[in-house]
């Protein structure tokens, strides 16, 4: 027996149609919520992968488009890219418009996206300067492309390409920048952070692409914040001293706060490879050679289990401290 699953944004659709009413919808979401011992908010539930004829149809697309790259590659390079562009476009016309298929969305998406700012640096250069074309290029691309299908991807997308193009701006116009990159990512991260929060002001329950949204843009810009964040504290790269593993500890707790306020993981997760690295550094200088990665993953994994498993409740203690007039813009506690 073949049986759908049926995303939020779809429910909401079907009640801007007439064929749920609100209060059949909202049943209907707390049924499925307390069938699955679940909640929406909670969980941060994103549409991925509905069967695997989601994964089927990507294989199927990847081997087209590379065929298509390779062949048209061979007569110009900014070809190949280009056919991969608006191969991507095409498929997407049946995969996603008309399937509604989320996990082919989200990589024809990306080849599109890839397709175009390829085509774009090879026509006109990756220098900075050259760049700004390719970049505005792909910004292009992303409006159309959301605009058409209404792919959550697409906003995180459009947003990476206009970064790069204010970034390749910066660096073409002020050189010494380039001396700087833990800065340009701070402030490009801020952007895209703030960008996130908008969307998750729009809607706090989570019921529409909106939220999906906001998952992709904070997935972009955690490890920006986080590479600069790291970066200032002098991590990356280098052996960690202890002061800095103390520095490192304190900015996780303070991550892990956010991202509880949030109900967003992402800047956690972002910030793990700083971490694992950071204190098996630090196990080392210790003497603690062989196992110091093993011993750090299972304090490290041991943690983010436990607070998992007590996430609804820290959550819960945590929005206790934060203002009424914030609290009403971000998802409440269940």
């Amino acid at each position: 027996m073949a049986s759908n699953m049926y995303s939020d944004d779809e429910i909401a659709s079907a009640v801007v149609a007439g064929v749920l009413t609100q209060a059949s919808a909202d049943a209907l979401r707390a049924h499925v919520d307390q069938r699955r011992g679940t909640s929406v908010i909670d969980d941060e539930r994103f549409r991925l992968i509905a069967g695997f004829n989601d994964i089927f149809v990507v294989v199927a697309c990847a081997l087209l488009l590379t065929a298509l790259g390779w062949i048209f590659g061979d007569i110009a390079s900014w070809l190949g890219a280009l056919a991969v562009a608006v191969a991507a476009w095409g498929l997407a016309e049946f995969f996603v418009r008309t399937r509604r298929m989320a996990l082919p969305a989200i990589v024809l998406l990306l080849a599109f996206e890839g397709g175009l700012v390829f085509t774009g640096a090879l026509i006109f250069g990756s220098t900075p300067p050259n760049f700004v074309l390719g970049s505005l290029l792909g910004v292009a691309g992303a409006w159309l492309h959301w605009r058409r299908f209404h792919v959550p991807i697409t906003i995180a997308a459009g947003a990476a390409a206009v970064a790069g193009t204010l970034v390749a701006l910066v660096l073409a116009l002020v050189p010494a920048s380039r001396d700087r990159p833990s800065a340009i990512a701070f402030v490009v991260g801020i952007a895209v952070f703030v960008f996130a929060l908008y969307w998750d002001a729009q809607d706090p329950l989570r019921q529409t692409r909106k939220s999906d949204v906001a998952f992709w843009l904070h997935l972009l810009a955690a490890p920006l914040l986080v590479r600069a964040a790291f970066g200032a504290i002098g991590v990356v790269g280098g052996q960690a001293t202890f002061q800095q593993a103390i520095a490192v500890f304190v900015l996780y707790l303070a991550l892990g706060v956010v991202s509880l306020i949030l109900d967003r993981r992402a800047l956690m997760v972002a910030a793990l490879g700083s971490v694992l690295y950071t204190f098996t550094g630090v196990l080392n200088k210790l003497g603690v050679v062989s196992s110091s990665f093993a011993i750090t993953a299972l304090a490290v994994g041991s943690a983010l289990l436990l607070l998992s498993a007590f996430w609804h409740r820290s959550r819960a203690f945590v929005l206790q401290h934060v203002p009424p007039a914030l609290r009403r813009w971000i998802a409440p506690a269940r």
